[in-house]
C-alpha cells in the first residue's frame, strides 16, 4: 500500500470516524490506565493505613472531604455535560461544512463498487461473514453481543470497583472488556477498513489494491481433511468438535479461573458462572475461526443442513 493509497482511503468521507477512532481509542485506554494505576497505588496505601482508609474515597482524582457522601449533578455534572455538547455540535457543524456527504450515484447493477464495503460501523458485521454463515454473523452474533452485554449486571458478583476505577480490583471484568471491544470489534473495523481490499481479499500493508489480482486458494471443511463425504458423519464430527473446545475450553477457562478470582468463583452462582463461561468462550472462538481460516483455509468446522460453523 503506497502512500497515495493509504490517503484515500484515510480522506474518504466513509473512513474519517475511523481514522480519528484510532487515536481516541489510544488516548482513553492511556487515560484510563493512567487512572488506574494511581487508584490502585492509593488503595494500597489506605490498605497499611486504616485511619486514612476511614475518612478517605479510594479515588485519587476528584477527591474533597465529604464528596464519596454527597451527589454533584448541579453545578458539576451538568456544567460539563453542557459544555460537551456545546463542542460536540462545533465539530459536527464543522465536519458537515467541510466534508461532504458520502453519497453517489444512483444504483447501477452494471457498475458495482469494488470493494464493495458497508458503512464503518458494520464493518465488523462485515468481515464475520468471511468466516460464518450470513444468518449466524448477522443475526446470531449480534444478538449474543446484546445479551452478553445485558447480564453483565447479573452475573457480575464483584463488589469493588464502584465509584472508582482500578485494575488490580478488576483484572477479569476489565481484561475480557479490553479483548471483546478492542480485539473483536475495533481490529475488525480496521482489517476491513485498511486489509481488506478489491474482491474482498487480503491485502497486506504495504501492498498496492491491484483490483485484477486472483488469488487461486482452495476452501476446505474441517471434516474433508479427515475424509469424511456424509452429511451425517460431518454433522456429528463437527458437533464432536464443537462440543470438545467447549468442554476443553471450559475446564482451561476454570482452572484459571479458580486460580486467579478465587473470591469471584466463590461468590458466583452455577447459572452466573455458566453463563459467563458460555459467553467467554464463545468470543474466544471467534479469533480461533479467523485463524483456522486464514492460515489453513479451512471455511467451516461443523456443517448441518440448517448451519455451518
Amino acid at each position: 500500500m503506497d502512500w497515495r493509497q493509504l490517503w484515500e482511503i484515510c480522506s474518504a468521507p466513509d473512513n474519517v470516524p475511523i481514522v480519528g477512532l484510532i487515536p481516541l481509542l489510544i488516548f482513553y485506554i492511556y487515560l484510563a490506565w493512567k487512572q488506574a494505576k494511581a487508584n490502585d497505588e492509593l488503595i494500597g496505601e489506605l490498605e497499611t493505613s486504616p485511619a486514612m482508609a476511614k475518612t478517605h474515597h479510594r479515588k485519587t482524582w476528584p477527591f474533597r472531604p465529604g464528596w464519596q457522601k454527597e451527589i454533584h449533578v448541579w453545578p458539576f455534572l451538568l456544567r460539563i455535560e453542557f459544555l460537551a455538547a456545546i463542542i460536540v455540535t462545533i465539530i459536527l457543524m464543522v465536519w458537515s461544512i467541510t466534508l461532504s456527504a458520502p453519497l453517489e450515484e444512483p444504483s447501477n447493477p452494471n457498475l458495482t463498487m469494488n470493494p464493495a464495503k458497508a458503512p464503518w460501523y458494520f464493518l465488523g458485521l462485515q468481515e464475520m461473514l468471511v468466516y460464518f454463515d450470513p444468518w449466524i454473523a448477522g443475526v446470531v452474533m449480534p444478538t449474543l453481543i446484546i445479551v452478553g452485554l445485558m447480564v453483565i449486571p447479573y452475573i457480575d458478583t464483584n463488589p469493588l470497583g464502584s465509584g472508582y476505577y482500578t485494575w488490580k480490583q478488576r483484572k477479569f471484568a476489565i481484561g475480557t472488556f479490553m479483548f471483546g471491544f478492542v480485539i473483536l470489534w475495533v481490529a475488525m473495523i480496521i482489517i476491513g477498513t485498511f486489509i481488506r481490499g478489491p474482491g474482498w481479499q487480503w491485502f497486506w500493508p504495504g501492498q498496492t489494491w491491484d483490483h485484477n489480482r486472483l488469488i487461486y486458494e482452495v476452501n476446505r471443511d474441517l471434516p474433508d481433511l479427515f475424509g469424511l463425504t456424509s452429511n451425517l458423519a460431518k454433522a456429528i464430527f463437527g458437533a464432536i468438535v464443537v462440543g470438545g473446545y467447549y468442554l476443553a475450553g471450559g475446564f482451561l477457562v476454570h482452572a484459571l479461573f479458580r486460580r486467579y478470582n478465587p473470591k469471584d468463583y466463590q461468590r458466583m452462582s452455577l447459572l452466573q458462572y455458566s453463563i459467563m463461561m458460555f459467553f467467554w468462550l464463545t468470543m474466544v472462538a471467534l479469533p480461533l475461526k479467523m485463524l483456522l481460516r486464514l492460515a489453513f483455509n479451512i471455511k467451516y468446522v461443523w456443517i448441518t443442513p440448517w448451519f455451518n460453523v
